[in-house]
């Protein structure tokens, strides 16, 4: 009895050690898996550049952008007229949603002859430093002095250099404004500006330009982000990143009625910016329609779900009116001729109509 007790408890033993081995080895695999998986999700690093407060789709593109786990913003800059009130305008989104953690700075200030339809919204009096009390303790002040003079800054140029050099090869600048910032720090620095990874931008128009009024297709046009600065196209397919065009033919997406007031009715901080901001952007201009046309977005999209728009790959000109023609040549961009528009606002719907940025 002693024996079978004695060789009961070593067979116990033994299966017990051999356990213990599997489960580490189980854990060890599932570890170096999740490390996989980790690795392979690992959030590209993203400089935003852009002219909100215009139209109302950049607005939706930072949302998208903030509720998409593929990218972790770095910084915002802004582009086109008054740069410093599109900052205040991204100082009240950012601060609204809990995000004022994201840089943004203010390019050079251009002439602009088009309506600031969000100027009320930027316009509101707020304190983006308020986090900083004010108080007898010096910490405070100084936080304070520093968080109003980041405010201030209008180098939206040198912003991306700094962040190139501090992230060689890894950040995709999503472009979806006027090109003056991009083509300033290709002028201050194109070796540094070459170390980007990529620019994914909306702009451009090859087959396809702005639909008529009642939806006809029409040829090809003068896309307002190229035309208001040709010159900086032309520095940018000169520059040797990889270049990735989402062009009107691509980018004529409408938000309709259902999928309008899904995002409108669901509350979140995120959701009630983009409700404020749309429906000043609808009062801001008698040409407007109900249903906005998602330029912006797309470009987003593209940086989290590249198969959503096929790229082709292209020689580009552009001519000082901003029309953007295809030419025989070795390809100085990808261009997304034709997106899945279905999958793309299932996309949009399923990330900024929900509470967590998944």
């Amino acid at each position: 009895m002693r024996v079978s007790r004695f060789l009961l408890a070593v067979s116990g033993l033994a299966l017990a050690v051999a356990g213990l081995a599997a489960a580490q080895v189980g854990a060890a695999g599932q570890t170096a898996a999740a490390g996989g998986q980790v690795a392979a999700v690992a959030p590209q690093l993203v400089i935003l550049d852009t002219d909100i407060g215009d139209d109302i789709d950049d607005a939706f593109a930072l949302a998208l952008a903030l509720h998409s786990p593929e990218l972790r913003l770095l910084g915002i800059t802004t582009e086109y007229g008054d740069t410093e009130l599109r900052v205040r305008l991204l100082d009240r989104y950012l601060m609204a949603v809990g995000r004022s953690d994201i840089p943004v700075v203010a390019g050079l200030p251009t002439k602009a002859a088009n309506v600031f339809t969000q100027s009320a919204y930027a316009l509101l009096p707020f304190d983006k430093c308020s986090r900083f009390a004010i108080s007898s303790f010096k910490e405070d002040q100084d936080a304070y002095d520093a968080c109003e003079q980041e405010r201030n800054r209008r180098d939206a140029d040198s912003f991306i250099l700094r962040l190139i050099r501090a992230h060689p090869g890894e950040i995709t600048l999503i472009a979806i404004g006027p090109l003056f910032n991009i083509q300033a720090a290709i002028e201050s620095d194109p070796e540094t500006f070459r170390k980007l990874k990529r620019v994914v931008m909306m702009g451009g128009s090859i087959f396809r330009g702005y639909d008529g009024k009642t939806g006809e297709r029409r040829p090809a046009d003068a896309e307002w982000n190229i035309s208001r600065d040709p010159a900086g196209l032309r520095a940018l397919l000169g520059s040797g990143v990889p270049v990735f065009m989402m062009p009107l033919d691509s980018t004529q997406i409408h938000l309709e009625t259902e999928e309008r007031e899904a995002i409108f009715s669901h509350g979140s901080p995120l959701t009630d910016q983009l409700t404020l901001l749309y429906h000043q952007w609808l009062a801001g201009n008698e040409a407007h329609t109900s249903a906005p046309t998602l330029f912006d977005p797309v470009a987003v999209a593209y940086a989290v779900r590249p198969e959503l728009c096929p790229v082709t790959p292209m020689r580009l000109e552009v001519d000082d009116k901003g029309f953007t023609r295809s030419v025989d040549g070795p390809p100085n961009a990808q261009v997304c001729l034709e997106s899945d528009e279905g999958r793309f606002l299932e996309l949009l719907l399923g990330r900024i109509a929900r509470d967590e940025g998944r």
